[in-house]
């Protein structure tokens, strides 16, 4: 007979469930188009079958699908145990819009399943196949719970239900046992247990994580990285148009820019991608203010920005590893190039305080101390302080193109959750030479979402115009390239979910 299992949750996977309300949802949810291609029925709609024992069949490499959430007697610790009654047809669903279905109803259909909680009772993800899209494509919706996955790790999880070419056969599921949780005494035995030896493992884990920061760098100061995160979180946010309290109901919407142009910006003017997305992101900003009448004198707008400090090891691994900058937005400039020179500055100074690895620090203490400290602090800076205005996050995606099956996947959009007081959510990835954007807001505070789109084109319009008054950079003769020294390890990169692309 198989032993009891369970898998405690980390403190920062733990932290993302007291977030949940029923106004503030706490999935990830991302929208892929693909070209039907073979999925396509002699009826003239999706094999939906197939696309479910083709999932069916990839789920022993991720078996936190298979698990749900239980919880430790007494003191009340999240936990994943095996979930005994997992049921595929549940998980993998179908859904159809009108025919022909555009873009504009493929987006309501995706804000409705967004604005739906996922069942805390069962494993926390779903898959919408939605057939019936335009131009013979169709669609998949995906949610997974925050707590499962940050925006990386659900980046890393398409190469297991993706391919980078077309897969022809389906294989066998292999058969899956699951195992028996255990019972409630076994578990707060245990709890007491833990808890009479955390003081001594608080000091050594404490220990192994300052030497961990000092390898990474050996001018870092630990205490000094802490505290730089500690003030930045302290600091109110103001109100804005877009911080008030939100509703349970969403709606999105999408655009994409060419990756290239995007470079190329960067290439003129200076920094990095992100850089160019976050001078993009105050332009608009500032716009969508003047349209709503909001002219505040010297507004600190503060954006938080996930950063990514997953290990090369941790590639493909599920669970949030991820830390944040907290810096200022100038929408107060009116010139694009300026904006963009101020992003650089402010995003320079983010790097050489080492303000992620502060977070980092104590996201590593809090795994020692409980995950209720940590639940309870995250909840009472984001609930009382409100320390930020907007979630920026930029997911790297890959630049070769990827399959479902024989379908292949043409444009994927992100969607960030909106946590309390925040009324617009932004995410972005990058997919084969394209930067796809997806806004996630309150139906009710944003009912013109789409004006705050197109503030965002026409604020890259600007930055594009003016990086084309400036002469490119001369191609260089490449030289013979010098040895390369290895990366140090878990150095804070912008991410795009908590995660920004790597700068370039």
């Amino acid at each position: 007979m198989a032993s009891a299992y369970y898998e405690r949750l980390s403190a920062q996977d733990a932290s993302f469930l007291p977030y949940e309300t029923r106004n503030n949802h706490m999935h990830i949810t991302w929208t892929w188009i693909f070209d039907a291609g073979k999925l396509r029925t002699r009826e003239g709609g999706i094999d939906v079958e197939r696309i479910r024992a083709y999932v069916a069949s990839r789920l022993h490499w991720i078996p936190r699908y298979r698990q749900r959430l239980s919880y430790i007697p007494v003191e009340n610790d999240p936990i994943w145990i095996d979930d005994d009654r997992f049921n595929i047809n549940y998980h993998v669903r179908h859904s159809c819009l009108p025919q022909p279905g555009d873009m504009s109803q493929l987006k309501e259909l995706s804000a409705r399943v967004s604005s739906q909680q996922l069942d805390r009772g069962r494993p926390l993800w779903e898959l919408w196949v939605v057939e019936s899209l335009e131009d013979g494509r169709f669609a998949i919706i995906s949610k997974t719970h925050h707590c499962m996955v940050d925006g990386v790790s659900t980046v890393d999880l398409m190469t297991v239900l993706l391919s980078r070419t077309p897969k022809h056969t389906v294989d066998d599921a292999p058969r899956w046992i699951p195992r028996p949780a255990p019972g409630g005494n076994d578990l707060l035995r245990e709890a007491l247990l833990r808890r009479a030896r955390t003081p001594i493992e608080l000091m050594d884990g404490i220990g192994n994580v300052v030497q961990e920061l000092r390898e990474v760098s050996s001018d870092i100061n630990s205490l000094s990285s802490v505290w730089n995160t500690i003030s930045a979180g302290l600091t109110r946010a103001p109100r804005t148009p877009l911080n008030a309290p939100i509703g349970p109901h969403r709606r999105i919407e999408w655009l994409s820019m060419d990756l290239e142009e995007v470079k190329e910006i960067k290439n003129r003017l200076g920094g990095t991608v992100n850089d160019v997305i976050l001078a993009t992101v105050a332009g608009a900003v500032r716009a969508f203010f003047k349209y709503r009448q909001f002219f505040p004198d010297d507004l600190h707008f503060k954006v938080v920005v996930p950063v990514s400090v997953r290990s090369p090891e941790e590639r493909g691994t599920l669970g949030n590893r991820a830390s944040a900058w907290i810096t200022e937005l100038p929408i107060h400039i009116a010139d694009p190039a300026t904006r963009l020179a101020n992003v650089r500055e402010a995003t320079a100074d983010l790097k050489e305080s080492r303000e992620a690895l502060g977070a980092e620090l104590m996201i590593k203490v809090a795994d020692f101390a409980g995950t209720n400290l940590m639940s309870l602090g995250v909840g009472v800076m984001n609930r009382l302080l409100r320390p930020y205005n907007l979630i920026v996050t930029n997911i790297p995606g890959s630049q070769d193109p990827f399959f479902l099956l024989e379908a292949q996947m043409l444009e994927g959009y992100p969607l960030v959750p909106l946590f309390a007081n925040q009324g617009i959510g932004i995410a972005l990835s990058s997919y084969v030479g394209r930067l796809y954007w997806g806004l996630n807001a309150d139906w009710d505070l944003l009912p013109d979402l789409q004006t705050f789109a197109e503030a965002l084109q026409r604020s890259f319009a600007e930055l594009r115009e003016a990086a084309s008054a400036v002469k490119a950079p001369r191609a260089r003769t490449p030289a013979r390239a010098p040895r390369l020294k290895a990366p140090p390890r878990r150095r804070g990169r912008a991410t795009d979910g908590a995660a920004m692309a790597p700068a370039r």
